[in-house]
């Protein structure tokens, strides 16, 4: 599969993800999908909270994992 085609299954996902991140007074921004490896920028309240990184593991990295074959891990970047 390409990089861009996962680039654009992760897209997707994200998009489907937001709202919930948004009724938070956050989202996030994809960075980039290198070796399966999706890179996320946590923006807005998301950004600062306590609680980022099990919302990143937890909440945005399963739901890769389940609906996007070939992701391996979600990394923030900052």
């Amino acid at each position: 599969m390409s990089q861009e085609t996962i680039f654009d299954q992760v897209q997707e996902v994200l998009d489907k993800l937001r709202p919930f991140l948004l009724r938070d007074g956050g989202d996030c921004e994809l960075v980039d999908v290198e070796d399966g490896i999706v890179k996320l920028r946590l923006l807005g309240a998301c950004g600062t909270c306590p609680s980022s990184t099990i919302t990143l593991k937890a909440g945005i990295e399963r739901a890769l994992f389940e609906e996007v074959p070939g992701v391996v891990e979600v990394e923030q970047v900052f």
